[in-house]
C-alpha cells in the first residue's frame, strides 16, 4: 500500500511538471506571435485638402496612385529585409520629394517672391533623437539633410543659409534653385496672387478654383511617412515646400518636432499635413502620442480626437498618418481627401485619395 501511494504521488508530480512545461511553451509561442517582426508596417501621406474626384482627371489620379505605390513599396522592401524604420522613412520620402506631383522637393510650391523654401524633419522613436531643416533653397532632398542634422550634429533644427553650409560640410550635393521650378506650381502662384488682389464675386472665385485644382489648398501638400521595423523601432518623417504665396520666410509645422513630426517607441509615430499654424498651436503629432501615453487611448481614438475635434475647434484642418508600436495604423483627416497609402507585414497595399 505504501509503495502504491509513493508511486501515485510520483506520477502526479511528473504530470504536474509536464503540464508546466507545456504551458511555458504555449506562452513562448504567444510571445512570438506578438513579436514586432510579425507586425512591421509603413504608412505615407502626400497631403490633405479639397481633393475631389470631380476635379481629378483619370490620368492624374493614376499618376498619384502609381507614385504613392512606388514610394511605399520602396520603404516596405527595406523593412521586409530587416532595415530600420529610419532608413525606410528616408527612402520613401525621397521618392515623393523627387516627384513634381507633391509639395515637397521637386514639386515645392512658390513663395510670394517666386522662390522655393523647403522644410523637413525626422525623428527616431527609439532614442527620441530628431533633426530638422527649415527654409532651405538648394537642398534636393531636405529629409536627408534633416537626418544628418539628427545624426551628425548636436542640434535639432537648422535653417536657411546655415543649414546649407552644414549640408556642404556634410558632403550633401546642392542644386541650383531652378531645379525646383515646375510650370504648374508657378502658374498656381500667379493665379493665387490674382485671386488675392482682385475683388471677386462668389461665381468668379468658384470658376477660378475649378480651373486650377493645384491652388485649391495653398496650405497643403506636405508629404510624410511613418514606419515600424522588425526590431520594434518607430520613426517618422515629414517634408514640404510650405504654403503657396508665403512671405517673410514663413515656416509651418512640418519641421517642428511635436507638431508635424513625432515618434516614440512607447506609443506611436506621426506625420502631419495641413494648416501648419494650427498644427503648431495644437502640437498635433505629440498630442496624439501623449493621449496614448497618459490617457491610455488607442492610436485611432487619439488621432480622431485631435484631428476631428481639437484642430477644427481651433479653426484648422488637415490630417495625419500614424503607426503604433504594435503595428496598428491611423490615417485620419478632416478634409475632403488625403493622398495616403499603407502596407503591412503581409505586403498588403492599400491606397486612398478621397474621403471613403
Amino acid at each position: 500500500m505504501k509503495q502504491f501511494i509513493i508511486t501515485t504521488v510520483f506520477a502526479l508530480l511528473l504530470l504536474s511538471c509536464t503540464n508546466t512545461v507545456k504551458k511555458e511553451d504555449k506562452t513562448a509561442s504567444t510571445n512570438e506571435a506578438n513579436n514586432p517582426k510579425d507586425h512591421f508596417g509603413i504608412v505615407i501621406h502626400g497631403g490633405a485638402g479639397t481633393i475631389l474626384k470631380k476635379n481629378m482627371s483619370d490620368s492624374l489620379e493614376t499618376a498619384y496612385e502609381e507614385k504613392l505605390a512606388e514610394a511605399i513599396k520602396t520603404g516596405h522592401a527595406i523593412l521586409e529585409k530587416g532595415g530600420t524604420s529610419l532608413e525606410a522613412v528616408t527612402a520613401t520620402i525621397n521618392i515623393l520629394e523627387d516627384s513634381p506631383l507633391f509639395n515637397a522637393g521637386k514639386g515645392a510650391v512658390f513663395t510670394h517672391d517666386e522662390t522655393n523654401e523647403l522644410d523637413a524633419s525626422i525623428m527616431d522613436g527609439k532614442t527620441l533623437n530628431a533633426g530638422a531643416v527649415a527654409g532651405v533653397t538648394r537642398v534636393k532632398n531636405p529629409i536627408n539633410l534633416a537626418k544628418l542634422v539628427m545624426t551628425n550634429s548636436n542640434h535639432v533644427m537648422l535653417a536657411g543659409k546655415g543649414a546649407e553650409v552644414f549640408a556642404e560640410d556634410q558632403g550633401v550635393k546642392l542644386v541650383d534653385p531652378q531645379y525646383f521650378y515646375t510650370e504648374k506650381r508657378f502658374n498656381s502662384l500667379q493665379r493665387l496672387k490674382k485671386r488675392k488682389q482682385a475683388e471677386l464675386d462668389t461665381n468668379t472665385k468658384t470658376a477660378l478654383l475649378a480651373e486650377d485644382p493645384f491652388i485649391k489648398d495653398s496650405k497643403f501638400g506636405t508629404v510624410g511617412c511613418v514606419a515600424l521595423d522588425k526590431d520594434g523601432n518607430l520613426a517618422a518623417g515629414t517634408s514640404t515646400g510650405g504654403m503657396t504665396d508665403k512671405r517673410w520666410n514663413r515656416i509651418g509645422d512640418a519641421p517642428i518636432i511635436g507638431a508635424g513630426t513625432y515618434a516614440n517607441n512607447a506609443t506611436c509615430a506621426v506625420s502631419s499635413t495641413g494648416w501648419g499654424e494650427y498644427f503648431i498651436r495644437a502640437m498635433v503629432a505629440h498630442d496624439i502620442s501623449a493621449l496614448m501615453e497618459y490617457k491610455g487611448l488607442s492610436l485611432q481614438d487619439a488621432a480622431e480626437l485631435v484631428i476631428q475635434k481639437k484642430v477644427p475647434d481651433l479653426g484648422g484642418d488637415g490630417g495625419i498618418v500614424a503607426i503604433d508600436n504594435k503595428g496598428n495604423i491611423a490615417m485620419e483627416f478632416n478634409t475632403a481627401g488625403m493622398y495616403r497609402a499603407h502596407m503591412n507585414a503581409n505586403g498588403e497595399l492599400n491606397i486612398g485619395i478621397y474621403m471613403e
